[in-house]
């Protein structure tokens, strides 16, 4: 799948309190986001509201983000790390889209493993993760998205809770974005894994390194999805000292 394409932001330009005259960020919003297909269908993953002005509860937002942003002089959320380059919305919702990525790892030394899915979307491994329903807690939808993508049930197991912060997803832009609860489960040895839902494949790789985590990836002709490296460097940060 192609990543849309954006403005390249500078890194002087990227602050919202630097002046950018000519910024010019590229509309990502798909047709079934667009105002026209709204009007006539909402999907049942998405808001209604066409823009952000079509957002009432704004106060209650910003208090329940897991990361803090602002709203400009529209009314209109700011991504909390700056301009992206991308205007619009490719996400569920106006602002910030809380997600849950479930970090499984098997073995301990050189013998452990992780476990990754073949995202269905863009077709890179990934942390079998997906976006906290309305209502639904973030201990919750870790269990729940792993169980739906791997048929791994870990509801009775202890997560180690890694970090709370936005990750560098290809949907993300200026007005909407997505934050990550990352939670670190531990197990003796491998499961049985089945790939289903949002996952065309799931598998075990090597996790001693994120060297040799892309190694692996690699020569099986994979990518691994850049936006969770952080995350899985965490992991490793955390395994490595415990």
């Amino acid at each position: 799948m192609a990543f849309p394409k954006t403005e390249t932001v500078p890194d002087a330009l990227r602050a919202w309190s630097v002046n950018w005259s000519e910024y010019a960020p590229v509309d990502i919003t798909p047709p079934a986001l667009r105002p026209d297909s709204l009007a006539r269908e909402v999907p049942d993953w998405a808001e209604g509201a066409a823009s952000p002005t079509d957002v009432a509860n704004w106060r209650q937002r910003q208090d329940n983000a897991l990361v803090p942003y602002a709203l400009d002089e529209r009314g209109w959320p700011l991504h909390p790390h700056g301009r992206t380059g991308r205007t619009g919305r490719n996400l569920g919702r106006w602002a910030e889209n809380a997600a849950a990525d479930p970090i499984v790892v098997a073995g301990h030394g050189r013998h452990r493993h992780l476990l990754l899915i073949t995202r269905e979307d863009i077709e890179v491994e990934a942390i079998p993760g997906g976006m906290v329903d309305d209502g639904e807690t973030a201990p919750k939808a870790l269990v729940r998205e792993l169980q739906e993508e791997t048929g791994i049930d870990l509801a009775g197991h202890q997560p180690v809770i890694l970090s709370r912060e936005i990750v560098d997803d290809w949907r993300n832009s200026d007005h909407a974005w997505v934050a990550s609860t990352s939670a670190l489960y531990q197990l003796p040895e491998q499961v049985t894994a089945l790939a289903a839902d949002d996952a065309i494949d799931a598998n075990w790789w090597p996790f001693t390194s994120l060297t040799h985590l892309d190694a692996a990836i690699t020569a099986a002709g994979r990518t691994l999805y850049a936006a969770h490296r952080p995350l899985l460097r965490r992991a490793l940060d955390h395994l490595d000292q415990h």
